[in-house]
């Protein structure tokens, strides 16, 4: 237990607070006053949630919600008028997936919203590629601002044509602001991007969209990066020229602005949390060169105190129309709460009943695994919709079965461990493991024990087994390459997971959280 609550807090990101107003002292008196407004990782959370991630209830708190966040964003722009500083609007990324939004209107009522809030650049997200390059490609039609990815080379694929550049300049006053966008570089491993996109390194992409940029002129880089936070710190440490960083990915909330020493000048990071939750902002007195004089600003917390921009609130309802008969079918009844945070980083009660549904529709598997990333949000307590499950479940992934040797079930538990908090950490059913986040690479997995009625007992590396699990990782993504190069034999059109899942609950009627020791620390 010990060494969980250390390992849980060697991967908490907290909130960094700001350290001094300045690390070194500005080049000049500042020349222009710039707010920049922005949001990540809203995930199609247009009705907002609970803390939980979990859908919105009669009586629990819920923030967020796209007809407050659009309101909070048109009054941080009137105040910034007010004040005499230049807008800019900027998105880092993950518009797409985690609710039926996405599922029914796949990005059209994303788009309307980032319409209705004033988008001026977006970054990719890595979920913004789950519906493949035409479904992105939709999306940057109806929503006519650019998106912005250095390190994306676009020119093999033509659905993409003219929707995607490295870089913009905006012109803010008397000042030249150049904001460079970034994705993840291992896109192929964990979204659908299809064959033809190609990701490279970030480093280097930034850098010559930074040089690009100064060849015309003095100008203050904006970095709009969806990589998470401690890659932006890697980044700034590493690029000369950056002056502000606006992330994502990590859904880590950075406010105040977390202020640090870069490769040849003071960098200024900032993340809006997730889901909606928040609404950033980051103010910038800006000198004639393009440096930074002076910052302030911060996040804004969207509570379901606040109002809601008429005009958005009369989208969403248009969108949802027709998700409603669906979201209300009964499914089941919990008696608590089944949260997904816990889920990257050991057992989970939600992750459990996943993996025992992927058991229940594969009745001649020998074990279930499936990946903690795939699980979007937690189940609410009292009744469990289907609009419940498809919110839960959203990647309308298949049930999938390979058939593996017993070394490589290992090797594919030890991918899963390999990178507690990703998306890749394994819930399992019918087989219980130890792991040891310590141990050296290759050792982590201590026991594995098979513990259903075919082959019981320790894994045997020359044996074989059933392995149910999904669509995605069984062709390798996650870094699961092992299921799609090792596979004996594969099967990947079963039912719909959210199907599977659906059918389980059902089946239980009553669900209560159960951990029961599937997955140990050692």
């Amino acid at each position: 237990m010990i060494r969980r609550r250390q390992l849980l807090a060697s991967l908490s990101l907290a909130a960094p607070t700001l350290a001094a107003p300045s690390l070194r002292a500005p080049a000049a008196q500042a020349a222009t006053r710039v707010a920049l407004l922005h949001l990540n990782d809203f995930h199609s959370r247009h009705e907002g949630t609970q803390a939980s991630g979990a859908g919105c209830r009669v009586g629990a708190p819920c923030g967020g919600g796209a007809a407050r966040l659009v309101a909070s964003f048109h009054a941080a722009r009137a105040a910034a008028v007010a004040e005499s500083r230049a807008v800019l609007a900027l998105d880092a990324g993950d518009q797409f997936l985690g609710s039926l939004f996405y599922t029914r209107h796949r990005g059209l009522a994303e788009a309307a919203v980032q319409r209705q809030w004033g988008v001026q650049a977006m970054a990719p997200g890595n979920h913004d590629f789950n519906g493949g390059p035409e479904t992105l490609a939709g999306f940057l039609r109806a929503l006519g601002a650019p998106l912005l990815a250095a390190n994306m080379d676009v020119a093999g694929e033509p659905t993409l044509a003219g929707l995607v550049a490295p870089h913009a300049v905006f012109r803010l006053g008397g000042a030249r602001i150049g904001v460079v966008g970034l994705t993840l570089e291992n896109i192929p491993q964990i979204s659908s991007p299809g064959p033809h996109l190609r990701f490279t390194a970030a480093e280097e992409a930034a850098a010559r969209s930074i040089a690009a940029i100064r060849a015309e002129g003095p100008a203050t880089i904006v970095v709009l990066s969806h990589r998470g936070v401690e890659a932006d710190r890697a980044l700034a440490a590493a690029v000369p020229g950056i002056d502000v960083i606006v992330g994502g990915h990590s859904h880590t909330l950075v406010s105040p602005p977390l202020l640090m020493d870069g490769a040849d000048r003071a960098v200024r990071i900032v993340q809006a949390g997730a889901l909606g939750r928040w609404r950033g902002r980051l103010d910038l007195d800006l000198a004639t060169d393009g440096r930074v004089a002076a910052h302030g600003g911060g996040a804004q917390e969207i509570t379901d105190a606040m109002p809601e921009d008429p005009a958005t609130a009369a989208l969403v309802a248009d969108f949802a129309r027709p998700l409603n008969e669906m979201r209300a079918q009964f499914v089941a009844h919990s008696a608590g709460g089944l949260e997904n945070t816990s889920c990257r980083l050991g057992e989970c009660a939600v992750g459990n009943l996943l993996a025992d549904a992927l058991l229940r529709a594969a009745p001649q598997a020998d074990l279930a695994l499936t990946n903690a990333g795939g699980i979007r949000t937690g189940l609410p307590a009292g009744t469990i919709t289907l609009g419940d499950v498809l919110t839960t479940l959203p990647f309308s992934n298949t049930l999938a079965t390979v058939r593996l040797r017993g070394r490589d079930l290992r090797a594919a538990l030890e991918n899963g461990v390999s990178n507690p908090g990703s998306g890749r950490f394994p819930q399992v059913a019918g087989v219980v493991f130890t792991w040891n986040p310590l141990a050296p690479v290759g050792q982590r997995i201590g026991e594995a024990r098979i513990t259903t009625g075919r082959r019981p007992g320790p894994v045997d590396p020359e044996a074989d087994y059933l392995l149910a699990t999904n669509n995605f990782i069984r062709r390798g993504g996650d870094g699961y390459a092992m299921l799609r190069d090792r596979a004996l034999e594969a099967y990947d059109e079963g039912p719909p997971l959210e199907d599977a899942f659906a059918a389980h609950l059902a089946a239980l009627g009553q669900v209560a959280a159960r951990l029961d020791g599937r997955i140990v620390l050692r």
